[in-house]
């Protein structure tokens, strides 16, 4: 699926894809979301990580358009540190149950789509994210973070319901 190159199509992409996770999530019991499963993660899990990097892609934006130094992925951690950081963030998110999990997402994706409102094509696709060292416009790293991550998300869930199906 190629990136979206506009405002509308970027929210139209990511009402999409979050509609399709939230349908497919909506009927996962507590027991099954929490299961821990290969490298230690769950359904749970992978749905509060969607919500953090959220949370990531939104404080990028607003460091590097305030002139701080933008930490990518975030602080202490580089690119090719990604297991680690995910790691790490399993246990910062181990108290979490399926429930606030799902509310998280569905908080930080209104913040997103939110923030894709009252932005504009010039503002989304105009040049390159302020503080990302790299080509992608801010509408790419909002993709990145939402619906991109919405069907991976997904993928890894249908997988692990065929696999509990099994």
């Amino acid at each position: 699926m190629p990136a979206a190159t506009t405002r509308a199509d970027l929210i139209a992409v990511t009402e999409k894809d979050y509609a399709k996770l939230e349908r497919l999530i909506a009927g996962i019991p507590t027991v099954q979301a929490m299961r821990k499963r290969d490298e230690d993660t769950s359904i749970k899990d992978v749905i509060a990580h969607r919500a953090h990097w959220i949370d990531l892609f939104l404080g990028w934006y607003h460091d590097g358009r305030a002139g701080k130094d933008v930490a990518f992925p975030a602080p202490g951690y580089k690119w090719n540190q990604l297991k680690a950081y995910n790691a790490d963030l399993r246990q910062r998110q181990s108290d979490l149950d399926w429930d606030a999990a799902r509310a998280m997402l569905a908080d930080r994706h209104g913040r997103l789509l939110a923030f894709m409102t009252e932005m504009d094509d010039a503002a989304l696709y105009g040049g390159p994210m302020k503080g990302a060292d790299n080509d992608w416009t801010t509408g790419r790293w909002a993709e990145a973070a939402g619906p991109s991550h919405y069907r991976s998300a997904a993928k890894y869930i249908r997988a692990c319901l065929r696999a509990d199906a099994g």
